[in-house]
C-alpha cells in the first residue's frame, strides 16, 4: 500500500473535495476551489501517485463535469482502505467497517460488561482483530464516546462510563498497532452527516440528538463549530418551562429532565410506581394511557419549542433530529409542529426538519468518518 500522508493544506482541499462531492472534472475541480489549472495538476498529482485518487470513467460524473476538460474525472478510490468506527455505550460497544467513502460494509457488535479502561481497551483490540481479519486493508480506528474528549486522543469526563482522564487512544493503540482517533460521539455523528449525510453541501446546519442525554452540534460554513461545553452536559441547563417537572439528571424543565429516556421513564415511574420501557410508555401514550399521555405530551411541547429556539436564533437550513428518542415523533409529532408555529413568527419559513431513525451503528460510523478527516486529510491520531 502506498502512504498518502502527509497532506499539504492545499492536496487535502482537493482530496476533501473529491470524496465529499466527487466524481469531478478537473475544470470543475478548479472553478470550486478557485484554482488554475496549472495548479490543480500539479496538487493532484500527488495524490494519483499516492493512489488517493484515480482518473475515473465518466460514468456517474454530472453532466455539469461533463462539460469541462475533455479528461476523465478525479475521484477516490473509495475501497482501498477500510477504517473502523466504535460507539462506546454504557452496556455495549457497536463496531463497523467502513470504506473511505464511509459506507459501512460490516458490523460487530459485543457487550460491555465493565468500564475499567483497561478492559474496554482489549475488548475494543478484540473486536478489531476480528474485524481486520475479514477485511484487510485497516488504515486506522475511530472511536466516539459520549463526554468531553481532549485533542482526539483523552476521554477528560464520561458520566456514562465514569472515565476521568482516560488516555483512551493510546490503550487502544499499544493494542492494535493502528492510528487512533477519539472523539465527542455527537461531534463525530455531526461530521458523518455534514460530509456524507442529511448536512452535505450546506451552509448552516444543525443536529439535534435525543436519547440517553440531549446532543446538540452547530455547523457554519459547511464546518462544525466546536465549544468548551461540548456533551458536559449543558442540556441539564437548557431551560425549556420553569415549572417542568424536575428530575435527578437535569434542572427543573430543563431539556433534559423534559425529554431524555431516563428522564421520561423516571417521570412514569415516580407517578405509577411501574418501571416501563420507553417503548412502552410510546405505545401507552399513542393508546391514551392518561400519564404516559401526559409524560409524552411534555416531551413533545418540549422538542417543538427547542426546535423554534434553534430556528430563531441560529436559522438553519436544515435541522436533523436523531438518536435513540425519535420514536417521539411518531407518537407526538402534531404535538411538536404545533409548539413550533406556537413559538415561531406567522410570516417565519417553515423549518427544514429531518427526522433519522438510526441506531448505534450510524454513530459508529460517524467515528470511523472521523478517522477518516484526521487520519488521512487532517493529521494523526493518538
Amino acid at each position: 500500500m502506498t502512504d498518502w500522508l502527509p497532506l499539504s493544506p492545499a492536496e487535502r482541499s482537493v482530496a476533501i473535495e473529491v470524496l465529499v462531492h466527487g466524481p469531478l472534472s478537473r475544470t470543475e475541480l478548479a472553478r470550486r476551489l478557485n484554482l488554475s489549472q496549472g495548479s490543480l495538476t500539479r496538487l493532484s498529482k500527488p495524490l494519483i501517485e499516492s493512489g488517493l485518487l484515480v482518473e475515473a470513467p465518466w460514468a456517474g460524473a454530472s453532466a455539469e463535469a461533463r462539460q469541462g476538460r475533455p479528461s476523465q474525472p478525479l475521484d477516490v478510490v473509495a475501497d482501498s482502505r477500510s477504517f473502523l468506527g466504535f460507539k462506546i455505550t454504557d452496556e455495549m460497544v457497536y463496531g463497523v467497517v467502513t470504506s473511505l467513502r464511509s459506507d459501512i460494509v460490516a458490523r460487530l457488535d459485543r457487550p460491555l460488561t465493565g468500564h475499567d479502561p483497561k478492559y474496554v481497551a482489549d475488548l475494543l483490540a478484540a473486536m478489531t482483530a476480528e474485524l481486520a481479519g475479514r477485511h484487510p486493508a485497516v488504515a486506522g480506528i475511530g472511536i466516539g464516546v459520549g463526554g468531553f474528549v481532549r485533542e482526539y486522543a483523552v476521554v477528560g469526563e464520561s458520566p456514562y462510563l465514569s472515565w476521568r482522564d482516560v488516555p483512551l487512544a493510546g490503550l487502544v493503540r499499544e493494542r492494535t498497532g493502528l492510528p487512533v482517533v477519539v472523539e465527542n460521539d455527537v461531534a463525530a455523528l455531526v461530521e458523518a452527516e455534514t460530509w456524507f449525510g442529511a448536512g452535505r453541501g450546506l451552509d448552516r446546519f444543525v443536529v439535534l440528538t435525543i436519547g440517553a442525554g440531549i446532543g446538540y452540534g452547530l455547523v457554519l460554513g459547511g464546518r462544525r463549530v466546536p465549544y468548551a461545553e461540548e456533551d458536559r452536559g449543558f442540556g441539564r441547563h437548557w431551560i425549556i418551562d420553569p415549572q417542568g417537572p424536575l428530575t435527578p439528571q437535569g434542572e427543573r424543565g430543563s431539556a433534559v429532565s423534559l425529554l431524555t429516556i431516563p428522564s421520561i421513564r423516571y417521570q412514569v415511574r415516580a407517578a405509577t410506581g411501574r418501571d416501563a420501557s420507553y417503548e412502552e410508555i410510546l405505545a401507552g401514550a399513542a393508546a391514551g394511557e392518561p400519564m404516559a399521555a401526559r409524560v409524552i405530551g411534555e416531551a413533545g411541547r418540549a422538542l417543538g419549542t427547542l426546535l423554534a429556539q434553534i430556528a430563531n436564533f441560529v436559522m438553519p437550513q436544515k435541522i436533523l433530529l436523531a438518536g435513540e428518542g425519535v420514536g417521539l415523533m411518531e407518537v407526538a409529532g402534531d404535538t411538536v409542529r404545533d409548539a413550533v408555529r406556537a413559538h415561531r413568527h406567522p410570516l417565519a419559513a417553515p423549518i427544514g426538519l429531518e427526522t433519522k431513525v438510526s441506531d448505534f451503528h450510524d454513530w459508529a460510523r460517524g467515528a470511523a468518518v472521523l478517522a477518516i478527516q484526521v487520519l488521512v486529510l487532517g493529521g494523526t491520531g493518538g
